[in-house]
């Protein structure tokens, strides 16, 4: 810790209760674990697999005192200096126990962030969150199509927006999901983009992200680029040039509030393999047009409402690119290949 704070770094710890057989609680509190009858502890399954090395913890036995267990080491880890949990399958847990265990956490400690490592039902998701957790694990790593994200937005800023706080990873830390497993650079320069524009927080685990990838010793050699299994070789991707992901992750700046992620789109409306949205914090405007097509170019014309955005209908509008640094001029009139045009629009 005291390195990490050397560096400006800070540190998120994993929280996974559960327990090896030779950890000191399965002598010490053998009531925590469930046993079969022939006096052997119930190893964790997941059928057909079998964990032989992971004792699961069981609440029902002793409740008081796994209880102020747990909370007994979250303070150990607090008192020196960590601030953020990810808690591993929290709702393989009793919600009431997170409820109990958040509160008396944050009553100490405001500053300290729980976050829900969970992929499973909605509802059991919503609970989560609803019982304290101010962050949480999504389905965005598995949206990719244009109806798909725009519905699970609309969701996400709408009725889930008063208690439920995403976090949009791009992978989860054991599966990287059949669109990234091209190895294709776009298609990480796509999900990047999105995820940061979209939710207030977002990451990459391991080897999902351009910058974190180390070369390949195989096959094309891509600076930058981790071997990844690779579906229809249709798909294959020979030597690229430098990935297009690490200017996506600079600085997208467009992830104030998931609230203000509201889609504001004008007919025509953009190609289905083009999604366009725009956000807004303060007098910072953000507008979004991103393909969703990491294998062909992807031509749309987008008409952007200038009064919903806060500009008066007849302005000229400066636009900041900020992925590349350049800054257009664009106007409340149709520029060349704009076939048509509200008073109120411009489009690009």
């Amino acid at each position: 810790m005291a390195k990490a704070r050397s560096l400006d770094v800070e540190i998120a710890l994993d929280i996974a209760l559960q327990a090896s057989p030779d950890h000191p609680w399965v002598e010490a509190h053998p009531e925590w674990f469930t046993r079969r009858l022939d006096g052997t502890i119930a190893y964790a399954e997941n059928p057909p697999k079998k964990y032989q090395d992971i004792y699961p913890i069981n609440f029902d036995n002793d409740p008081v005192g796994i209880y102020h267990e747990v909370l007994r080491i979250i303070e150990f880890w607090i008192d020196h200096g960590v601030t953020v949990f990810r808690i591993d399958n929290p709702h393989t847990k009793p919600v009431e126990f997170w409820d109990w265990l958040i509160g008396r956490v944050n009553d100490r400690h405001p500053e300290v962030i729980f976050l829900a490592e969970a992929f499973t039902k909605p509802q059991m998701m919503a609970a989560l969150g609803k019982v304290g957790f101010q962050q949480s694990y999504t389905y965005f790593t598995w949206r990719t199509a244009k109806w798909e994200l725009t519905e699970y937005l609309t969701e996400l800023s709408t009725e889930m927006a008063s208690y439920y706080r995403p976090n949009f990873f791009v992978n989860t830390p054991d599966i990287n999901p059949f669109h990234l497993q091209s190895g294709n650079p776009a298609a990480f320069a796509i999900r990047a983009i999105l995820a940061a524009t979209m939710s207030p927080s977002w990451g990459s685990t391991r080897a999902s992200s351009c910058s974190s990838m180390r070369p390949s010793p195989g096959e094309g050699g891509v600076p930058g680029l981790r071997e990844v299994p690779v579906p229809p070789p249709r798909l294959r991707r020979a030597a690229q040039p430098e990935c297009p992901a690490r200017p996506a992750q600079r600085d997208p700046r467009g992830a104030p509030r998931a609230a203000a992620a509201a889609r504001r789109r004008l007919p025509p409306r953009p190609h289905d393999s083009v999604l366009a949205f725009s956000k807004r914090d303060g007098d910072d405007t953000v507008l979004v047009v991103c393909s969703l097509d990491p294998d062909n170019t992807v031509e749309s014309q987008v008409y952007l409402d200038l009064a919903a955005l806060g500009f008066p209908a007849a302005s000229q509008v400066s636009v900041h690119d900020e992925l590349s640094g350049e800054t257009y001029l664009w106007a409340a009139k149709p520029t060349s290949g704009c076939t048509r045009a509200a008073p109120a629009t411009c489009c690009t």
